[in-house]
């Protein structure tokens, strides 16, 4: 399987001196194409952090971030931006919807901002595989936590991204409710073909993954 996402001596320091925290500290990591990466640590770790950098969101004092082998901190913001819409998608914690948009305007709006047009069987599928078709035009205030996730996992493949990245997608749901999340988004991730790197601290959801990467004080540990 080719890689579809590496780090090349990545290092994130903040401050400086005896206060200096090494977020990210010369980690390299590389995940395949297809692959489902769970990468753990206690709280303060860098994963985060590490998160962060791996979808542009933030910018590396030193070192790479390759994606389909282009180094994405080579590019200016604004390309960047373009990238990070075609290339990454994005499941927070705390689902990142807009209100004033219902159900079907959430999930294809990454498409629409990039110009492009929306296959509608294939953003259909998804929201039937996701179990949301009944409710395509109720707004997210109307929805409870684990269908805005749904709702959040289905925006993120709408696109049809390189790689997904989740950051404690479950964190704001209940432990019936994570299960029944995590699981969907993994047949998912398996149905469409994607490679999802997933932030967790739980260990049950990382036993899910085909991989697990251990982070401690900014380091790969495993």
């Amino acid at each position: 399987m080719k890689t579809i996402l590496q780090t090349i001596d990545l290092v994130k320091y903040y401050g400086d001196g005896e206060s200096q925290v090494r977020a990210i500290d010369h980690t390299d990591i590389e995940v395949k194409n297809g692959e489902f990466a769970a990468v753990v640590g206690r709280s303060g770790s860098g994963k985060s952090t590490l998160l962060h950098m791996l979808g542009g969101l933030d910018r590396p004092d030193s070192g790479k971030v390759l994606i389909e082998g282009q180094d994405i901190f080579e590019l200016k913001d604004d390309e960047l931006a373009v990238f990070r819409r075609r290339k990454i998608g994005f499941i927070f914690q705390d689902f990142n919807l807009i209100p004033a948009l219902n159900v079907w305007e959430n999930v294809v709006l990454p498409i629409g901002l990039d110009g492009k047009k929306v296959s509608r069987d294939y953003v259909m599928d998804i929201i039937r595989s996701i179990g949301m078709e009944d409710r395509l035009r109720a707004l997210p205030n109307t929805l409870s936590g684990g269908q805005k996730q749904r709702v959040a996992i289905a925006r993120a493949l709408a696109s049809r991204p390189a790689i997904i990245l989740a950051d404690e997608p479950t964190g704001n749901l209940d432990s019936k409710t994570e299960m029944e999340v995590i699981t969907m988004l993994k047949s998912c991730v398996n149905k469409y073909g994607q490679t999802l790197v997933m932030i967790t601290h739980d260990e049950t959801i990382a036993q899910m993954a085909d991989r697990v990467i251990i982070i401690e004080d900014g380091r790969v540990v495993n």
